[in-house]
Order: C-alpha cells, then structure tokens, then sequence
C-alpha cells in the first residue's frame, strides 16, 4: 500500500520533495501529530523560493509565529478565514495565485471541515481546493493540504476527530509523515491506497 519510493528523510535540503509537490496537485500531506506537521511546514516555509501563501485554519502555525517560536519569513501571507470572511479571502487567494506562482499551504482539512460542519460544506472546501489546484497549474503554484489523520482498523486513512474520508483526483499526491528517532519522514501513498 505505502510507497511508489521508499522512505524519505526530510533533512535540510527539500529539493526532491519541492520537485514532487510541483508534479502533483493538489498535494496532501497526512500526519497523526500536529507538532510534527508544523516542524514539516516550518521546515517547507523555510526552503521555499517562492512566495509563500499559508491559509491557517485550525490557527496553530500563528500561534506559533505570535509566541515567536518560529520566525516569520518575509515572503509569507498568512490567511485565517473564519465562516463569515471565507469567500472575500478565497477571492483573494485565487486573484493571486492565478498571476504568479507561490507554494500555498491550506492547514487544515481538519479545520476547514470544523469550521464548515455539514456536508455540502465538505464539497464546497473539496472544490475550492480543486479550483485553486487548477489555477495553481497554470502558474506553476504548489497547493499543500494538511491533514491529522488516524488508520481505522480496516487500513482506511481518516480525518481525525470525525473520521471522515478525503477526496481526492489522479494528479494528488497523498504523503504520510511521521517521525522516527528524530527524523521527521515522508512516505508517498500510491493512488490505490484508501483514503
């Protein structure tokens, strides 16, 4: 089920893991540990050349830059759309990502799908994902997704709490990260793999 290449150990250099993220859109990066997810981002913010657009939705990569845990880079925007304002700052992200290219980071699946709780509003986050995926193409943007996620019993990956299952095309590439012994890891889900 795991790996269409064998694990990868993110170090300093993400070089290879730019270069996958740049052939797949969107990109879903799963983990079960929210610490380990934003050591990956801090680490990914860090290395990008480009522009970075992080679309913060369960709000703990800015707390991390308000505590000053983390420095902030100068070529970060940071988005936190709540209900009310989350088409005005949809607009927004489109309008710039359709004129140049940027690395735009969604964290979370787990807090868009609390922040919309209802199932229509599932395919509403789904398909604007889509959209600025299909957008992001033509300026050559990465679109990274996050997700907290469990394995249930019968090997599906799910959203965790909720347990809900993640949409996903072709062209998105599905990791798993995890941390052994001090190494943060990413491994690549094949398309077949459940989700």
């Amino acid at each position: 089920m795991l790996d269409k290449n064998p694990e990868q150990i993110i170090g300093n250099d993400l070089t290879q893991i730019q270069i996958q993220f740049e052939r797949n859109n969107p990109n879903i990066v799963l983990c079960s540990k929210p610490f380990h997810k934003i050591e990956f981002l801090h680490k990914l913010i860090s290395s990008s050349e480009d522009p970075v657009i992080f679309i913060d939705m369960d709000l703990l990569y800015t707390g991390y830059l308000q505590s000053k845990m983390i420095q902030k880079k100068e070529n970060l925007i940071i988005f936190c759309p709540d209900k009310i304002n989350w088409k005005e700052k949809l607009s927004e992200l489109i309008s710039r990502v359709s004129k140049e290219r940027f690395l735009v980071i969604i964290d979370s699946f787990n807090g868009a799908y609390n922040l919309f709780d209802d199932l229509e509003s599932a395919i509403f986050i789904n398909s604007c994902i889509m959209l600025l995926s299909s957008i992001g193409n033509h300026t050559k943007s990465s679109i990274i997704v996050t997700g907290i996620t469990r394995k249930k019993e019968n090997s599906d990956w799910v959203l965790s709490p909720g347990g809900r299952h993640i949409i996903k095309s072709e062209k998105t590439g599905v990791y798993l990260l995890k941390k052994i012994k001090n190494e943060l890891i990413m491994n690549t889900l094949d398309n077949t793999a459940k989700l």
